[in-house]
């Protein structure tokens, strides 16, 4: 075959067989395909979209073109994916409250991307904690633990790592197709028998706009399904972040209050909850998603998530008593200033995109992918839609390395805020559900 031929067709919009989708992976996994190629690849496909069977072939070629999983556990092997948000720290809650319900989580992660959050970079905030392991460590255990949250190794969808790079200096990003095959190829690799997407929309989503966002999770449902994975998505808001807390360490902290309590982020417990009821549904360790949400409410409650958490945290390298002593095991910024808004009324809107690139600033994210992350950084305290704010109640707490960031982090934080005089209407957490 002749990536020019195959470039050729997509761009004249003619039919793309399983084969040359096949050929066209495997040869951006081995260096067949140039960049040059690997470009014009995925501009065609933005301008001119794929047709079902194409993105279905496009992502299980994706999917083969490194290591695929497989299991044998004594029960459903189930996992969760975020399309990134702000304070969106649910997998840290979610998997080892499915692992405690009887599911078995292999959860593989990434990194912070643009002005979201990572997943591993949050866990990484924990001393010790090490998330890059082979697929013997991977496999002992989620079979002992029932989850392990840890890094994609380089085995895994190679194909899709390379056209990634590509699309990211090539202003192709925004390809639902290519997003669908990029996400799927990488959460299918894992050997899944379930998957639950959150694909969030709002000022802090990738997806802005409500149309973007169903037009991504129906792509992702119907292509993954098409695989043979069972699958369902919930569109939730992200015109507000998930918690009070952005960056990495700052966030641990919610989510093991979340898990040892007393205090506990409704909106984290209420979508942890919902993500979970799905995915216990799909494996049949439910009677339907409501019981699942029940389950896994009850899993937090009694600890038994939490017990799961710490015993994970210690098999990949992290304090053997972190459930007991994680006040004092995470790292602490050592400037902390408040952000005084500049008038009273109310919270109108916020900028969440701003936020996430002001924890960027402030070094908890990375602008090149050299760059180290300070797990400590961050904001807290952030003010959410309707609250009331003045002069003496702060819109957030910014946790920053130098005066100078964070001066700069209370400038960005403050312009992120818009103040009215009036209450506004609060977005649901929950939009919609796909089946």
């Amino acid at each position: 075959m002749d990536a020019r031929v195959i470039i050729t067709k997509l761009r004249d919009e003619e039919h793309l067989s399983a084969e040359e989708l096949a050929w066209f992976a495997q040869g951006l996994a081995s260096g067949v395909v140039t960049d040059a190629q690997a470009g014009a690849f995925a501009m065609a496909a933005l301008l001119n979209g794929l047709v079902r069977d194409e993105r279905v072939a496009l992502t299980r070629a994706m999917r083969d073109s490194g290591q695929v999983l497989h299991w044998d556990m004594p029960g459903p092997v189930l996992d969760k994916h975020s399309t990134g948000g702000i304070g969106d720290c649910v997998s840290l809650v979610l998997a080892p409250a499915l692992a405690a319900c009887g599911a078995y989580v292999p959860m593989i992660s990434g990194r912070g991307l643009g002005h979201t959050g990572g997943t591993l970079d949050k866990l990484e905030a924990i001393p010790g904690y090490r998330g890059e392991v082979d697929t013997e460590r991977l496999s002992r255990i989620t079979r002992e633990l029932g989850c392990a949250i840890v890094g994609a190794s380089s085995d895994i969808a190679p194909a899709d790592k390379r056209l990634y790079a590509i699309r990211d200096v090539t202003g192709t990003v925004e390809s639902i197709d290519l997003i669908t095959a990029s996400i799927l190829s990488k959460k299918l690799a894992a050997g899944l028998e379930g998957l639950v997407l959150d694909v969030k929309v709002g000022s802090g989503a990738f997806m802005v706009e409500m149309e973007e966002a169903e037009e991504l999770a129906e792509a992702l449902v119907e292509t993954a399904q098409g695989l043979g994975c069972m699958t369902t998505a919930l569109i939730t808001d992200m015109n507000q972040p998930l918690i009070s807390s952005a960056g990495n360490a700052v966030e641990v902290i919610e989510v093991m209050e979340a898990l040892t309590g007393p205090q506990v982020s409704a909106p984290l417990w209420d979508l942890t909850c919902a993500l979970g009821g799905e995915l216990l549904a799909l494996g049949g360790l439910a009677a339907d998603a409501a019981d699942g949400a029940g389950r896994i409410g009850m899993a937090l409650q009694t600890g038994a998530a939490a017990e799961r958490f710490g015993r994970m945290v210690t098999e990949l390298g992290g304090p053997a008593d972190f459930i007991d002593r994680w006040r004092d095991r995470l790292p602490a910024a050592p400037v902390q200033r408040e952000v005084m808004p500049l008038a009273t009324g109310r919270v109108a809107a916020i900028d969440c995109h701003a936020l996430g690139l002001a924890v960027v600033d402030l070094g908890g994210g990375r602008k090149r992918e050299t760059d180290r992350v300070n797990p400590s950084v961050g904001l807290t305290g952030l003010a959410m839609l309707g609250d009331q704010v003045s002069p003496d109640l702060p819109l957030a707490v910014v946790h920053a390395a130098t005066p100078d960031q964070a001066d700069a982090a209370v400038a960005a934080v403050r312009a992120a805020y818009t103040i009215g005089p009036t209450a506004c209407a609060v977005p649901p957490l929950i939009y919609k559900r796909l089946r």
